[in-house]
């Protein structure tokens, strides 16, 4: 029943109720206004209807016309999808690198003062996928690489490295020996002081590399372990006729390849492969700031003549690390070991350089890591106290020579000097001053106990970026 005819009825019914009403009916004025009203009342109510039936019918109009538009829209196929852009060539190369340059001055003689740019590293690494991806590093050292200058380039690393599991993997190449602080992370921000240490230098020879393979990995307990077989150190290399005084400074200790592993270590150029080393590496770090690990490296090391027995190189190291807030406390202790040294030595009586049976050293230091901070300011002061003996024993030494001559030998600019001491132990206290996370300077000063005139004072500047 429609809205109009309804309030039609009401009004009618209402009128006769009017009508038939005395008192009403008297008052004519007021039934007619009444009534007018009324009939006002329904005009109203009949334009109300004729609005909602006409909303009524659009209301239907657009919903037919959904349906339409909605099969229209399911009779079109739906758009393929984009391919995929193909990857550029460079999306998987990850380059990285580092440098370091100093100045040292020699307080006792200042006429040896040397600057030097020592080093610049660049790597190049490509992901092939989520397993496997290549490593290396290229070194120039000194500035310049010609056959008249000091400068050598060189590959640090050349590897695979193939992920075995999430913690687990493979690497073959040209790889880094896991021994000690420094040799797998030398970055000039990874370690106080303008130069490396001492025992990390002539006793573990950082940086050492070898060919060879390495399996490596990590346990829930907090265990990271690693073993591989590599090429060894070549003893055939070693010198026991130097020409001249092979060292004058303590710069000139570290960079001429002094230690008994500096200087037979192969680096995998032309490197005879017929005897091979074995290495195991173990470090501990499942407690908060704390480091515990160990090392070991032995192979057979080839002879230094023919007819003379084999040789055999041992090297084992441990070292600790604890980092109590700001604070870094750091030990370590290496020994070295060639053996059937005695024929070889007898070969060259009297020789300037004889070959040492063991070598040894150890360190501690101490770092405070925020002294002062400003933004990416920081002040970081150091201290260390190291001994190193490149001459801890000796066989087949001939009757009334020692291991060091006594008298001068000639220099290579000319002059005369005496052999230095091969064992020493050294005091360095310094700081660094990081502009940011991959900049440092460096300063410091290294007081020699027995040769004293290496004593010297140090500046560097440090750059490593990833």
């Amino acid at each position: 029943m429609s809205i109009t005819r309804s309030t039609g009825r009401l009004c009618a019914a209402a009128a006769l109720v009017c009508a038939g009403t005395p008192a009403l009916a008297a008052d004519d004025a007021r039934v007619q206004d009444l009534a007018d009203r009324m009939a006002q009342l329904v005009k109203m109510v009949q334009q109300l209807d004729g609005e909602v039936r006409t909303l009524k019918t659009e209301n239907e109009a657009l919903r037919a016309q959904a349906k339409r538009t909605e099969a229209r829209v399911q009779a079109v196929p739906a758009a393929a999808e984009p391919a995929p852009a193909a990857p550029r060539p460079l999306d998987n190369v990850n380059l990285w690198g580092y440098g370091e340059l100093y100045a040292m001055d020699p307080v006792h003689d200042r006429n040896l003062a040397q600057a030097d740019l020592a080093r610049a590293v660049f790597g190049i690494g490509y992901q092939f996928n989520a397993d496997t991806r290549f490593n290396s590093e290229y070194e120039i050292e000194h500035a310049v690489t010609s056959a008249g200058d000091a400068g050598e380039f060189e590959v640090e690393q050349f590897y695979i490295e193939r992920a075995l599991g999430p913690d687990m993997s493979l690497q073959v190449g040209l790889l880094l020996m896991p021994m000690g602080f420094l040799n797998e992370n030398h970055e000039p921000t990874h370690f106080y002081g303008v130069q490396r240490n001492f025992v990390e230098t002539l006793i573990i020879p950082s940086t050492w590399r070898e060919g060879g393979v390495k399996l490596g990995g990590t346990t829930a307990a907090g265990l990271r372990w690693s073993l591989g077989l590599t090429t060894a150190p070549d003893v055939a290399k070693w010198d026991f006729t130097p020409e001249f005084v092979p060292y004058r400074t303590a710069l000139e200790l570290e960079n001429n390849g002094i230690g008994p592993l500096q200087a037979t270590h192969q680096e995998l150029s032309l490197a005879r492969g017929r005897n091979l080393g074995q290495f195991v590496a173990l470090d501990y770090l499942g407690v908060n700031a704390l480091r515990l690990g160990a090392s070991a490296f032995t192979g057979q090391a080839g002879r230094v003549a023919a007819g003379l027995p084999e040789q055999r190189t041992t090297l084992w190291e441990a070292h600790g690390r604890w980092n109590p807030g700001a604070w870094q406390l750091s030990a370590l202790v290496a020994q070295g070991t060639i053996s059937n040294t005695g024929p070889a030595n007898r070969l060259f009586p009297g020789s300037a350089h004889p070959m040492p049976a063991r070598f040894d050293g150890w360190l501690v230091e101490a770092a405070y890591d925020r002294l002062w901070q400003s933004g990416d300011w920081r002040l970081a002061p150091f201290a260390r106290y190291e001994r190193y003996d490149l001459s801890a024993a000796y066989d087949g030494l001939a009757p009334g020579f020692g291991s060091r001559p006594t008298a001068p030998l000639p220099t290579a600019d000319g002059g005369t000097a005496y052999y230095p001491y091969a064992q020493d132990r050294v005091a360095t206290m310094g700081a660094h001053l990081y502009l940011t996370q991959g900049i440092v300077f460096k300063v410091d000063y290294q007081y020699f106990r027995t040769n004293t005139n290496f004593s010297r004072l140090d500046f560097g500047l440090g750059v490593a970026f990833n």
